[in-house]
C-alpha cells in the first residue's frame, strides 16, 4: 500500500478523474487487468442504500475501480480486512478553520486519523485580516485533507459597522465562485439583505454553486425572506422542529456540534421520526477549538453520538459523508465507496466507537491506529505573522464610558447577556459611576466588553457591557473576534483590559489572561492573529493554560475565548459590538449604550431579561436570568441605506 508523499503544491478540493484514469478503471472493473489493491473479506458500508454487506473493494491509482462480491477480480496487492468494516471517510459540511486555532496542515494531523478527510471551509476571519491572499493560504495544504472552498461573501461586512484589516471586492467574490474548488457562497448576515448580496447569490446559483446559510434561528417572515435569496443550507437549526421548518423550504441542515453548541441529541434524539429528514442532514463543526476536537472528536463525534441515540450506523455514516457531498455537488468525487470515486476510505473495527484502524486518501495510507502517517510541510509566509497594529500604547479614554450626568452615582445601560453559545439577549441594568465613568459590576456578573481596532492603528474602540462570563476580577482578551479579527476583551477594570490588549500586541495576537495588572497566561496565535502553525499538541497545551487561568478568575464557561470572540457578532440578535459601537442587530443600526435620563435618545431593542420575559408570559418577575428561556428571534429587519466600503 502506498504511503503519503507531499504533493509539489497545496491541494485544493479534489480533481475529477482523467480520461486515462477512467479507461483503466473500466478495464479493472471488467476483469481485463488487475487492480493495484484489493481489500478482501470486509463488510462494506453502502451509504446509498444504508446497507452493510460483504464485498471486496478494488482500488487502482487514486480511485475505487469496483465494489464486487467476495473473491471476484484480481489485484497486484491484497489486504485482508476480515472482521473489519470498510466505510467512506467523513466530511465536515461547514467549518471555519481559523476557529480550530490550527492551520490546515495541523488540522489535518489531528482530524484525518479520526476519519475526516474533507472539509468545506468558509475562511471569513482570515479574509477580514489578510484579504484574498489569506483566503488562498487556507484553501490548500500539502497534507491529505481535501479543502473545498465556501467563498466568503462579505469582506468587510456591509453596513459600515467595522474596521477590517482587508477587503475583498465584489468582483473578486464573483470570480472566486467560478473556481473549481468553490462549492458554495459562504454564510451571510440574515438581517442585511441588500442588492450586492443578491448579486453574489445570483452569481453562485448561476455557477451551480450552493449558498450556505446562517439563519440565526429565525422563524416566520425573516426566515422566509432570507431563504428566498436561494440559501440552500443552514447550520443554526437547534431542534427537530427547526430542521423540519427549513427542509420544507428547501434548505438542508448541516447539524452543528461546536465548542459553543451541540444540537445532535435535540435533532437526532428520536430516530423513529427521522424518515426522509435523514436524507437532508449533514454534519458540521462550524467553530470548534482544538481542545474539543481532541476531547470529543470531529465528525466522528457526530456519528458516534447518532448511533448511541439509536440511529442505524450506515445511516449515520451517510449523514457524515454522502449527504454533504451530494448537497454540494461533489458526490461524483467523494462521499461513498463506489466506482470512479476517490479512494477515501477508513477501516473500522466496529460501528460504535468509530475509531479508524486505518485511513486512506486517494488510495494512499495516511493514518493508522489514530496516528497520522504524514508530516505537515505547509509553509507560512512571514508577512502573515505581522498583523498586530495597535499603533502604540492605547489611550485609556478609548474604553472609558462617560456618565451623561457627571455627578450621578449610577446609570442605566443597555447590556447583553450570553445564552446558548453566541446568542445575546438584550437587557437593561443599573451600573455604578466612579469618577464620572460607568463601571462594570462583578457582583451581578456584569463586565465591560471592548472591541478594539488592531488593524489600522486608529485607536478606536467600541464598548459595551455583558453578563455571563462570571469574572470576579481581571480580564480575558483575544484577537479572534468574529468576523473581522479585531481585538476583543472582557474585563472587570479598564486597567486590566488595557494591559491585556498590550500583551496581545507583544505576542503577535492570540489569547491572554490578565489579573491585577499582570499577565498570567497566554496562547500566541501568530498566523493572522488567529492560528498557530506549531504542532497541534503545543496549541492544545496553551489553550488548556489560558482556560485554566480564566477559571481561576471565576469564568466557568467551557470555551470562554470562543464565546468572547462572538460577543460582537452583528449577525446574531439582539445586540452586536464592533470597534465603532453597539449595534442593534435586527435593525442593523448603531444603538446607544447609556440610557438617557427620561427615556430620550436613539430607540433601542426592548429589554429581554428574565423579568421582562416572565411579565410577558404572565409569570412572576425577578428570577435569576440564567434560567430564562431562550427566545427565537422574530424581529423583522428593516432596510438600511448601503454604506460605501
Amino acid at each position: 500500500m502506498r504511503a503519503w508523499s507531499p504533493p509539489p503544491s497545496p491541494v485544493r478540493g479534489a480533481g475529477a478523474p482523467t480520461a486515462d484514469e477512467l479507461a483503466v478503471l473500466r478495464d479493472v472493473a471488467g476483469g481485463r487487468r488487475p487492480a493495484d489493491l484489493a481489500l478482501r473479506g470486509g463488510q462494506v458500508v453502502h451509504v446509498h442504500t444504508a446497507e452493510v454487506r460483504p464485498a471486496d473493494v478494488l482500488i487502482h491509482g487514486r480511485h475505487i475501480a469496483a465494489v464486487v462480491p467476495p473473491g471476484r477480480l484480481t489485484a497486484e496487492e491484497e489486504l485482508d480486512v476480515t472482521g473489519l468494516f470498510v466505510a467512506p471517510t467523513f466530511i465536515d459540511a461547514h467549518i471555519h478553520i481559523e476557529y480550530t486555532m490550527l492551520t490546515p496542515g495541523q488540522l489535518a494531523r489531528l482530524v484525518v486519523p479520526k476519519g475526516t478527510t474533507a472539509v468545506f471551509n468558509d475562511p471569513d476571519c482570515v479574509a477580514n485580516v489578510l484579504g484574498g491572499d489569506g483566503v488562498d493560504h487556507v484553501r490548500g495544504t500539502t497534507t491529505p485533507l481535501r479543502l473545498f472552498h465556501q467563498v466568503t461573501s462579505d469582506v468587510p461586512r456591509r453596513g459600515g459597522f467595522s474596521i477590517p484589516g482587508a477587503s475583498i471586492p465584489q468582483a473578486e467574490v464573483l470570480r472566486r465562485l467560478g473556481e473549481p474548488d468553490a462549492v458554495s457562497l459562504g454564510e451571510s448576515n440574515p438581517f442585511l439583505l441588500d442588492h450586492e448580496m443578491a448579486e453574489a447569490m445570483a452569481c453562485a446559483l448561476g455557477h451551480g454553486r450552493r449558498i450556505s446559510g446562517h439563519t440565526a434561528r429565525l422563524t416566520g417572515e425573516p426566515l422566509w425572506s432570507y431563504l428566498a435569496g436561494g440559501v440552500g443550507d443552514d447550520h443554526n437549526a437547534a431542534s427537530f422542529d427547526e430542521v423540519v421548518e427549513r427542509l420544507r423550504l428547501g434548505a438542508i441542515v448541516t447539524l452543528q456540534s461546536s465548542s459553543m453548541s451541540d444540537y445532535i441529541a435535540d435533532i437526532l434524539g428520536d430516530p423513529a421520526r427521522l424518515g426522509l429528514v435523514a436524507a437532508h442532514l449533514a454534519f458540521c463543526a462550524d467553530d470548534k477549538y482544538v481542545d474539543d476536537l481532541v476531547a470529543t472528536g470531529h465528525i466522528d463525534h457526530h456519528v458516534r453520538s447518532a448511533v448511541s441515540l439509536g440511529v442505524a450506523p450506515a445511516l449515520a455514516i451517510r449523514m457524515a459523508s454522502l449527504n454533504a457531498a451530494a448537497h454540494f455537488r461533489v458526490d461524483h468525487l467523494i462521499g461513498s465507496i463506489t466506482p470512479a470515486r476517490l479512494a477515501d476510505l477508513q477501516l473500522l473495527g466496529d460501528l460504535r466507537s468509530f475509531e479508524p484502524l486505518q485511513v486512506m486518501v486517494g488510495g494512499t495510507l495516511v493514518a493508522r491506529g489514530g496516528q497520522a502517517l504524514f508530516e505537515d510541510t505547509d509553509a507560512t509566509p512571514e508577512p502573515y505573522r505581522a498583523t498586530m497594529n495597535l499603533g502604540g500604547r492605547l489611550d485609556a479614554g478609548a474604553v472609558r464610558v462617560a456618565a451623561p450626568v457627571p455627578d450621578a452615582s449610577s446609570v442605566w445601560v443597555h447590556a447583553m447577556e450570553m445564552y446558548e453559545g453566541y446568542y445575546k439577549r438584550a437587557f437593561h441594568c443599573e451600573l455604578p459611576v466612579v469618577d464620572g465613568a460607568v463601571t462594570p459590576d462583578p457582583s451581578i456578573d456584569v463586565a465591560k466588553v471592548a472591541v478594539i481596532d488592531r488593524h489600522r492603528a486608529t485607536g478606536q474602540a467600541g464598548v459595551g457591557f455583558v453578563r455571563g462570563f462570571g469574572l470576579r476580577s481581571g480580564a480575558l482578551a483575544c484577537t479572534t473576534n468574529c468576523d473581522n479579527g479585531n481585538l476583543v476583551a472582557v474585563a472587570t477594570t479598564d486597567a486590566d483590559l488595557l494591559v491585556a490588549a498590550e500583551a496581545l500586541a507583544e505576542v503577535g495576537g492570540g489569547m491572554v489572561v490578565v489579573d491585577a495588572g499582570q499577565l498570567v497566561a497566554r496562547l500566541p496565535l501568530p498566523v493572522a492573529g488567529l492560528m498557530s502553525d506549531r504542532p497541534w499538541e503545543e496549541t492544545l497545551a496553551g489553550s488548556h493554560e489560558v482556560n485554566a487561568a480564566a477559571r481561576r478568575l471565576g469564568c466557568e464557561i467551557a470555551a470562554p475565548f470562543m464565546i468572547l470572540s462572538f460577543v460582537g457578532l452583528t449577525g446574531v440578535p439582539d445586540l452586536g459590538l464592533t470597534e465603532r459601537g453597539l449595534v442593534d442587530v435586527a435593525e442593523q443600526r448603531f444603538a446607544d449604550l447609556v440610557l438617557a435620563p427620561g427615556g430620550t435618545g436613539t430607540p433601542l431593542p426592548p429589554c429581554r431579561c428574565a423579568a421582562q420575559t416572565e411579565r410577558r408570559a404572565g409569570g412572576t418577575p425577578g428570577t435569576d436570568s440564567s434560567g430564562a428561556p431562550a427566545e427565537r428571534p422574530t424581529a423583522r429587519p428593516t432596510s438600511t441605506p448601503e454604506v460605501p466600503r
